[in-house]
């Protein structure tokens, strides 16, 4: 496990400050303020250093993560496939389809992240239907994108 974690609300000023940093994410663009506050909720913030770990090609998921801060590399196998920063979802394919990870992502910058268990996630899912829509919406697009790096 890389980087110090801590429950992403622990008291209301983190709470808040996070409430404030989702809603300006592209992935919770249009969340009610209600909604904000449930994902802050189930949260965990995660700090990684440059050269970290996040995901680990192979292994089996048991988190998916939103980039709040920084910037990280994603591969498949040696390949850079793809560069991630704020309001990226990172981690969810393996949560959905319950298949091991299928890149590694690493940190190239210092970062900070929201971090959601597979319970928490399929919380989100169920509770939240623009959660489960910007997931699908997003994980087409990745499929599409490998299509046509395949092509190529």
């Amino acid at each position: 496990m890389f980087g110090n974690r801590r429950k992403a609300a622990e008291d209301e000023q983190a709470r808040f400050a996070l409430v404030v940093q989702l809603r300006d994410l592209a992935f919770f663009e249009g969340f009610a303020p209600a909604e904000l506050d449930r994902v802050a909720d189930l949260a965990e913030e995660v700090e990684a250093l440059p050269g970290a770990v996040v995901i680990d090609q192979g292994r089996v998921g048991m988190e998916c993560f939103v980039v709040l801060e920084g910037q990280a590399s994603v591969f498949v196998g040696s390949d850079l496939v793809a560069t991630v920063g704020p309001g990226t979802m990172i981690g969810e394919r393996s949560l959905v389809d319950r298949g091991p990870r299928s890149a590694s992502v690493i940190a190239e910058t210092p970062m900070r992240l929201v971090a959601l268990d597979m319970g928490d996630f399929e919380t989100l899912l169920q509770e939240m239907p623009k959660v489960h829509e910007r997931v699908l919406t997003m994980l087409g697009a990745r499929i599409e994108a490998n299509e046509a790096r395949r092509q190529d």
